[in-house]
């Protein structure tokens, strides 16, 4: 019988509501003898939506990542489409560490030759393209659409962020060509069942999609691999508020 797993879900903003959300989405998804520990930091940017919140809330990810391996997480998952800090966190890591953009991108590929992604605010679809490049996924995404609102409007409890989602998604299904749609932000967690429901094709949400490439990797005995860039830091003396990651 496969023992049971801890595997720590991390939002890298402070908001509680969206740990809530990216939290229930999570458990969703999860086995049997899988636990789920959402957490977000306690100090950094309420909402992450541009390179310089990513640099900030870095440092929020490598603390908890620390935390959770105290509290002997078997893998990490960093909830947000930026994957910010996601290498320096397999630096610091000894199991599996998964972004949800990374995720959910590896996710689409297997289930369709192009996928679309939707988005919060324009400028984050720059990012979102970097990450598309770096993970090799360019040539398999048809098209980004954003629904410019702030990431912080999909917990304001109006449901116009939702309805754009769906408005965006349904586009997309129209004019794109894609068979796939990826749900661009940690947020939108837990629309994709029901949108996937609704348009009749795959909508990916990257929170679900590292849950259980979390739990693959550690049911194969697969860790972060310790053999080159990716081994522990090198251990020197952090000063400042950074002594708390030593």
């Amino acid at each position: 019988m496969m023992s049971k797993q801890i595997i720590q879900v991390i939002n890298p903003n402070t908001s509680v509501a969206m740990t809530a959300t990216i939290g229930a989405a999570a458990r969703a998804v999860a086995g049997a003898q899988t636990e789920i520990i959402a957490v977000n930091p306690a100090q950094g940017v309420p909402s992450i939506e541009g390179h310089f919140d990513e640099a900030v809330a870095a440092i929020g990810v490598l603390e908890q990542i620390k935390a959770g391996r105290a509290q002997g997480a078997s893998g990490h998952i960093i909830a947000c489409f930026g994957d910010p800090g996601l290498l320096a966190a397999r630096e610091l890591a000894q199991g599996p560490v998964i972004g949800i953009a990374e995720a959910a991108m590896h996710m689409a590929t297997m289930v369709a030759t192009r996928f679309s992604i939707i988005t919060t605010l324009p400028r984050t679809l720059i990012i979102a393209r970097h990450l598309l490049r770096q993970y090799g996924f360019e040539h398999h995404c048809a098209a980004l659409h954003a629904i410019d609102l702030p990431v912080l409007a999909l917990e304001d409890g109006s449901g116009l962020a939702q309805q754009k989602v769906r408005e965006g998604c349904l586009k997309a299904k129209r004019e794109d060509g894609s068979g796939a749609i990826v749900l661009g932000c940690g947020g939108m967690a837990t629309l994709a069942a029901e949108l996937t429901r609704e348009l009749g094709i795959p909508v990916i949400d990257g929170v679900g999609a590292a849950v259980k490439m979390v739990e693959s990797l550690v049911a194969l005995g697969l860790s972060t691999s310790k053999h080159g860039d990716l081994d522990f830091p090198v251990r020197k003396s952090l000063s400042g508020q950074f002594e708390r990651l030593n």
